[in-house]
Order: structure tokens, then sequence, then C-alpha cells
């Protein structure tokens, strides 16, 4: 389990980092959904509508991005275990009231551990690829409010955010 309290933490008793042992947990369906957003200038957002980027279709190439940055997580953040996602599903929305795209991702699997840092990769990742593939003609675009919104499965149990 990791730590000498007997509960789960990413440090042993000598205070050493370490990944946490999931080998005694039952698995179960777990499930996780994160959002968050990229806002824009608005002659930005048009031309992503108007598919008039030049690097080729955004949302397109960010939901694949999403979909990679999830699967390889353990790469990207240290200690997260490596897991067979049973399926990672990332939407992306024109928000033009906000100048927003909106980025939605849902990670699933049978497993011990949650999918949460999976689902909130697949987001970040696929707002970094709208900024990289908008960035010649828009600077300042702004990423956030990436939040888990979503969980289900697990000891934990499931999460619903306000």
């Amino acid at each position: 389990m990791g730590g000498s309290g007997g509960g789960f933490t990413h440090f042993d008793a000598e205070g050493k980092a370490v990944m946490v042992d999931v080998s005694a947990k039952a698995e179960t369906e777990r499930t996780a959904t994160a959002r968050g957003e990229i806002v824009m200038q608005p002659a930005t957002l048009a031309l992503i509508r108007d598919g008039g980027v030049e690097k080729g279709d955004v949302l397109s190439v960010a939901r694949l991005a999403g979909i990679m940055g999830a699967k390889r997580t353990p790469e990207l953040i240290p200690l997260c275990h490596p897991l067979a996602l049973a399926s990672v599903k990332v939407d992306l929305r024109l928000a033009p009231e906000r100048n927003a795209v909106e980025i939605e991702a849902t990670c699933k699997l049978t497993g011990r551990t949650g999918v949460e840092m999976e689902a909130l990769t697949a987001v970040s990742v696929a707002a970094l690829t709208v900024y990289d593939m908008c960035k010649a003609v828009d600077r300042a675009m702004r990423i956030g409010e990436i939040r888990l919104v979503h969980k289900a499965g697990g000891k934990s149990g499931g999460y619903e955010a306000a």
C-alpha cells in the first residue's frame, strides 16, 4: 500500500517516493470525466469553425492528441500506474458565446486504480494542441478550468462536481 500510515500514499516508511501498491484492491469498473476550455479571440474561433487554420482540422487533431495523451499519462505524471484503458472519448465543442473551445474527456476501464489522471491529461493535451495549431494567429489564448467533473467506481466511491 506504500506508506507507513497503512493508507494509500506515494511515500514509503522512510519518506521516499514510491508507486502505490494497488495489488490488494479489487478490480472494479472505473470511469472519470474531466472538462476544460481554451478561450481565444473571436476571429480565431471563426478560423477553427470554418476550417481556415493552416495546420489543418484543429478539432480532429486535438481529439486524437487527447486520446493519445490519456494513453501516455504514466509517462507524463510521475508515479501514475500504466493502465489498460478500455475506452477514451474526447469531445470538443465550439462555444461562440464565450469565444472558447470546450473540451470533455471520459476514460473507462476495469481495474484496481482510477482513471482521473488520464481524463485530466486528455483534456490538457487536447487544449495544448488547439493552442499549438492556432498560436500563429492568437498567442493570447488561455487554457483553463481543467477539472474533474465525474468519477465512478473504486473504494472511494463516486464524485460529481457541483
